[in-house]
Parts: C-alpha cells; sequence; structure tokens
C-alpha cells in the first residue's frame, strides 16, 4: 500500500502546489487504498473461504477482475502526469505528447475489457481461451508507455543540461531518477506479462500484477516529494539555476505562463 508519510508529504509539504496536483495525489491514495482491500479480499477467498478445495483456484472472484480496472485508472492517471511533464519539456509539442497519451489510454481500454469478460466468464481457463490476447496487449501497451516516457524524459532533461552546465548535478540525479523509476515499473509489468504467456496454469502473474499498482503510486509520490531534496541539493551546491519541469512545482528554464 502506499506510504501515508508519502501522501501526507506530498500534500501538505508544499502548500503552493496547485489543487489539481494535490487532487491527484489524494485520488492516488484512495485508488490505492480500495485496491489493498481488494487484493485482501482475494487472498481470503482462495485461501480462508476455499481452503483445500483446488477445484477453485480456476475460479475469478469478482475481486480479482477489480484489481485489474483499478490498476489500469491508477496507471493511467500516472503515465498522464508524466505526459503532462513531457508535453510542458516540449514546448507543447503535441507530437511527442499524443503517442503517450494514446498508448496510454488503449491500455486503460484493454484492462476495462479484460475486467468486464472476467466477471462474465468466471474462469482462469475460458478467459485464456477466448481473450488471453487482450490482457497481453494492456501488458505490452503499458511496458512501451514506460518505455517512451522514460526516452522522452531523459532527452529532454539531456537538453535541459546542456542549456545550464552549472545544473549538471541536479539533472544527472533527475534523469538517473526518471530511469529507476520507469525502469522498475516496466520490468515488473514485464515480468507479470512473461509469465501470463509461459506459466498458463498457475497465478504467479496475478500476485505480481497486485504489486503493479504500488510501483505506479509510488514512483508518482517519489517525484514530488523528490523536489525538497533536490532544493536542498541545489542550495549546498550554490547553485542559480532552477529545476527542471520533470519535478513540478517549481521554476524552470521555461516561462512561467508555461506551466499548468
Amino acid at each position: 500500500m502506499v506510504s501515508v508519510p508519502a501522501t501526507y508529504g506530498a500534500i501538505l509539504l508544499y502548500p503552493t502546489d496547485l489543487a489539481w496536483r494535490k487532487a491527484i495525489v489524494a485520488v492516488i491514495w484512495s485508488l490505492d487504498s480500495i485496491h489493498t482491500a481488494l487484493v485482501g479480499a482475494s487472498i481470503w477467498i482462495y485461501l480462508i473461504q476455499n481452503f483445500g478445495d483446488t477445484s477453485k483456484i480456476n475460479d475469478i472472484p469478482v475481486t480479482v477482475a477489480m484489481t485489474i480496472a483499478l490498476t489500469a485508472i491508477l496507471t493511467f492517471i500516472v503515465h498522464c502526469f508524466f505526459a503532462h511533464r513531457i508535453h510542458k519539456l516540449s514546448r507543447c509539442d503535441w507530437r511527442i505528447s499524443a503517442p503517450i497519451l494514446a498508448f496510454a489510454f488503449l491500455r486503460l481500454c484493454s484492462a476495462s475489457i479484460t475486467t468486464a469478460e472476467m466477471i462474465h466468464l468466471k474462469t482462469f481457463s475460458e478467459f485464456k481461451q477466448e481473450f488471453r490476447w487482450i490482457f497481453t496487449l494492456g501488458l505490452a501497451l503499458s511496458s512501451l508507455v514506460d518505455i517512451l516516457i522514460a526516452i522522452f524524459l531523459c532527452y529532454s532533461l539531456q537538453t535541459t543540461r546542456k542549456a545550464a552546465s552549472s545544473m549538471d548535478y541536479i539533472v544527472n540525479s533527475v534523469i538517473l531518477y526518471t530511469l529507476e523509476n520507469n525502469s522498475l515499473t516496466s520490468a515488473a509489468t514485464v515480468i507479470s506479462m512473461v509469465c501470463w504467456l509461459v506459466m498458463p496454469t498457475n497465478l504467479i502473474f496475478m500476485g505480481l500484477h497486485f504489486v503493479i499498482s504500488k510501483l505506479y503510486a509510488n514512483s508518482l509520490l517519489a517525484t514530488l516529494n523528490a523536489r525538497k531534496q533536490l532544493r536542498q541539493e541545489r542550495a549546498q551546491r550554490g547553485l542559480s539555476g532552477e529545476l527542471p519541469l520533470a519535478f513540478p512545482g517549481l521554476a524552470t528554464r521555461f516561462p512561467i505562463s508555461q506551466m499548468a
């Protein structure tokens, strides 16, 4: 589950943040809390309610199906957040941000269909027989969006570093942070997809899928909360440049009027 202190920090430690940014943090925390409750209910059904009944392993509880939809919604919000950052860094170039948003929306649609069909078919065997591809497509799209976000953010930040050499250390930190965040979420998604494809007779993929939403939620909160540390590092090094727009809520080398 998303850390309460991390959520607290993202909302209260930055009083000048825009209302919509604080609203995103609150929504992320709420969705993750509901997701955690559904995971707990699913574990209860499998391990307590149906204890010892191996015939029930093939069943898909509604709670399990709903976790997929919640993961997709949470992932979509996080992808949109980073797409917004890229849009500002690219000077509002829709040729860069539009494909990211399109693939993120398709991933959301794929997961919504997956949830609906799981609830309708009620068993993994039937779902795998008829709609295996749709779940695979959703995971593949999620990984693709993560990779695109990492590439475009790092490219934009690299351009920023060339324009302000005194900020090299800070920009390097942001680039490393971006790579770590996106590689972690992408790796978890890919591993879950691989388990889904090569081990169709067990539910290892679902256990990994439960973790994906937590990684996305924490990547957003960590990005917001890292601003204070980067601010302190900048002050200690006596740097006069501004932090890159990849970390929102602070001035950038772009005009303030470009920030939303």
